[in-house]
Order: C-alpha cells, then sequence, then structure tokens
C-alpha cells in the first residue's frame, strides 16, 4: 500500500475515531432554531446546497474482465487513489400560485488519468398552482415514480438509481406535467392523475430513444383501504410502450410491505457470444420488485428487497461477454491487435456495465439509529447479491453528523464472487470511501 492509500485511510479511521468516541456534545437552543424557522417561513426563496470532499481508495481486480477491458493500454496497478470533489446547488422561488426550482451539480475528479470536470443542470422547473387540486409543470425534473428503494421497474422516465447510494439526487428530463388530485370519503381517500408530455429531440432529451417525438405518460394514483396503489404507462416513437403498476401497505405501524410490476413490449437487448458475433434478442421484458421496511423498538431499520430485472442478461449471456473480454484480452497481450477489447469497451460502458446487469438481485440493508446513545451516529450495512451465479457486494459504512450542517459516513465496498461471475468479474475488488460533506443555506 502506498503513502497516499495510507494517508487517506489513517485519514478516515481518525475522523471517525474523533466522531464517534468524542464525549462532548454542543447544546440544542430550540427557541433559536424557532426564531430561525420563523425567518425562513417569511422568505419568498431558498437557496442552499452543499460541498462534498470524497478521497477513495480502489483496490483493482487486475484478473478481471472490466478491469482488462478498461485499463488494457494504461495500466494503474493493483491500487489508486480517487479524490473527488462536488458542488450542489439548488434553490426555490414561491410567489402566489407561481413557483420555481433548479438544482445543478458540478463534480471534479482527480486520479491516475489527470482531472475531469463535469458540470450538469439536475433539475429547472416552473410550476403554476391555480387550484390546490391542480398543478401545471414544465421543465427539467425527476418524476420519482415507484415505491422500491433500490430499484423501481416502473420508472418509464427517470434514469436508473445506483442501487449501492439509492437516496442520491438524478438527473432529471425536459418535460410538461399536469396533476390533479381530489380527495373522498369512504374507503377510496384520495385520487390523482398525471399527464405528462416527453419531447426527444436533438438538444432535448437525445439520450432517451429515437430522436423528433413527443412521447406521453401517465400515472393514476389511489389512496385504497389505506393502500398507496399507481397505475403507469408510457407510450410513444421514443421508447415502446410499456405498462406498470405498484403498491406499498403498512400492515402495522412499523412494518410496510410494497412492490413493482412493469411490462415492456418488444424489448430489443444486443448480445454478443463467445466469439465476438452480435445479435438482438426482441421479446416482451417484465420486471418485477417486491419488498419489505421493519423498525424495530429499538430504532434499527430493516429493508429486503427482491429484483426480477426483465432486461437484464441470463447468466450465460454475461459468461459470453466475460469469455469474449478474456479472448480478446488474450489476443491483445499476443499480437497488439486491440479491436476486441475496444468492442468490450464500448459494450462495458453500454448495458453490461450497469449496476446490475443480470436478471435475479436480493437486495438487504439494517441501520441502528444513535447505537450506545451516541447522537447523531448511525452504522448500517448493506448486500446485494446476484441470486443467479451468488456473487455480491457487501459494504459496512458508519455515519455521524458531529455539527450542525456538516455530515461524515465512511464506508468500505466489497465485491465478491467466482470468475465470470457478476460481482467476480467487476473492475475493484474493494473500495474505501471517506465522505465530508457540508450543507449551506441563505
Amino acid at each position: 500500500m502506498g503513502l497516499p492509500a495510507r494517508l487517506l485511510v489513517l485519514l478516515a479511521l481518525g475522523l471517525f475515531s474523533v466522531a464517534v468516541y468524542a464525549q462532548e456534545r454542543y447544546e440544542v437552543d430550540l427557541a433559536e432554531i424557532e426564531k430561525e424557522i420563523g425567518k425562513a417561513a417569511d422568505k419568498p426563496y431558498a437557496v442552499g446546497g452543499f460541498f462534498e470532499f470524497q478521497p477513495t481508495l480502489l483496490g483493482i481486480d487486475r484478473d478481471s474482465a472490466f478491469s482488462r477491458v478498461r485499463f488494457f493500454r494504461r495500466d494503474p496497478g493493483s491500487l489508486f487513489d480517487q479524490y473527488n470533489f462536488r458542488l450542489r446547488l439548488e434553490g426555490s422561488y414561491k410567489k402566489d400560485i407561481f413557483a420555481a426550482f433548479f438544482r445543478s451539480d458540478t463534480f471534479v475528479r482527480n486520479d491516475f488519468q489527470g482531472w475531469d470536470e463535469d458540470t450538469k443542470l439536475f433539475e429547472a422547473f416552473v410550476s403554476a398552482k391555480p387550484d390546490p387540486g391542480f398543478t401545471l409543470e414544465a421543465g427539467k425534473k425527476i418524476t420519482k415514480w415507484g415505491k422500491g428503494y433500490a430499484w423501481n421497474p416502473v420508472s418509464f422516465i427517470d434514469r436508473a438509481k445506483n442501487p449501492e447510494d439509492p437516496t442520491e439526487a438524478l438527473e432529471g428530463s425536459t418535460l410538461m406535467t399536469a396533476d390533479l388530485i381530489r380527495s373522498f370519503d369512504g374507503p377510496l381517500k384520495t385520487a390523482a392523475l398525471s399527464t405528462l408530455l416527453l419531447p426527444v429531440y436533438e438538444h432535448v432529451n437525445a439520450k432517451f430513444g429515437e430522436l423528433n417525438n413527443v412521447n406521453f405518460a401517465a400515472k393514476t394514483y389511489l389512496l385504497l383501504y389505506d393502500t398507496d396503489i399507481d397505475f403507469m404507462v408510457l407510450t410513444g416513437s421514443s421508447r415502446t410502450t410499456r405498462y406498470g403498476f405498484d403498491f406499498a401497505r403498512n400492515l402495522t405501524t412499523n412494518f410496510e410491505v410494497h412492490g413493482e410490476w412493469a411490462l415492456i413490449n418488444n424489448q430489443k437487448t444486443r448480445v454478443i457470444d463467445r466469439q465476438g458475433r452480435m445479435s438482438t434478442r426482441e421479446a416482451e421484458a417484465i420486471s418485477y420488485l417486491l419488498g419489505l421496511r421493519y423498525l424495530t423498538e429499538l430504532e434499527t431499520t430493516y429493508i429486503v428487497e427482491y429484483y426480477r430485472n426483465g432486461s437484464g442478461f441470463t447468466r450465460a449471456e454475461l459468461k459470453d461477454f466475460f469469455d469474449f473480454a478474456g479472448a480478446s484480452y488474450r489476443t491483445f497481450r499476443a499480437t497488439g491487435d486491440d479491436s476486441g477489447l475496444r468492442r468490450a469497451q464500448q459494450l462495458a460502458e453500454g448495458a453490461y456495465g450497469r449496476p446490475n446487469a443480470g436478471q435475479h438481485y436480493l437486495y438487504f440493508r439494517v441501520s441502528q439509529k444513535e447505537p450506545f446513545d451516541i447522537l447523531y451516529f448511525t452504522p448500517a450495512f448493506t448486500s446485494i447479491v446476484n441470486l443467479t451465479d451468488a456473487s455480491l457486494t457487501i459494504i459496512p459504512e458508519l455515519a455521524y453528523s458531529p455539527m450542525t450542517n456538516l455530515e461524515l459516513r465512511f464506508r468500505t465496498v466489497f465485491l465478491l464472487g467466482k470468475e465470470r461471475t457478476d460481482y467476480g468479474e467487476k473492475q475493484n475488488d474493494y473500495r474505501v470511501e471517506l465522505r465530508v460533506r457540508y450543507h449551506f443555506g441563505l
């Protein structure tokens, strides 16, 4: 382990040792908080965000398919450091029936390849609410369809979550929406209809699908017998038509069950065999999710979800990709011909490189709020298992907020699996990261 790596680990352990075992506690002045809340309520605008620094240590599996495909020209070695910086800005304004919101994200990374910067506008939209039960919105925004925690198969508009960090904000899509909501007496407490227009042109939602089309989507929401139910549909020429359904219900105060089901018509999936021949598989893709969330009296939270990814690759199809990548690497070492590796690299940056490219996954997370009476401290453990090949990732983490507006998170990510398995062929054997996030606001 090199000197930067040792410094990273020592820094992480030092910060969390001080944070977790510090005996001093700061006093909370409730009167002052109420005064600040009153001031904020008088403002028609809000501006804030956070600055984040995340040093990361990556242990590379140099014999894995994704490592060979990505680093065949420039070998980073078995271990390298990465330093990530992020600035997130967001703001809102409200006046009478009108409102506006924006969220931007600037990400800067430094690693063995040098510096890289990427700035995106995550959301920017305006809304009008002429009636309490009617809202119009236009701009770039997230729809947030689905009840799942780690995955949302019915989220036909939004980008896919990263199941390792499912609560992180995503980039939205440019669209127009109209929402109508009504309340009733009886078993049906609430009903709502959301309609959506999503244009796809060269500079508007260009990655969504076929260009020069306007797509239509709708969601019907019902609160029926204390159960949240949604029905969704997306149709148009940019993507094939798809239908969805989800639900969530509290069986007891602390025990919730939820699920999702989605059907995609004529889903086309490009696959490669071990000889490098490409073909297209076209079929109806059915995806579904079933999960539960349980909170104990000791404030331990358990989340379990099973996800069937109908758009994913079978185990045989993943093995073929790994075999093709391995054969292409051997050809490159023997002859210098990198054409096969460049094809594999393109596939790795696409569908084969998705966080969960297979078909059957299990998600498990347990977190404990303030154990041993350590205020603002939450340890957690997460695991994602590919049920087809038994490969998995395990993620122990510690989160602590030692002062107002400051969050610390230290975690390690271990990827385990045999050769030619989902997690066994990932780029990393492990990842160690410290995230320091400071929030600010006006």
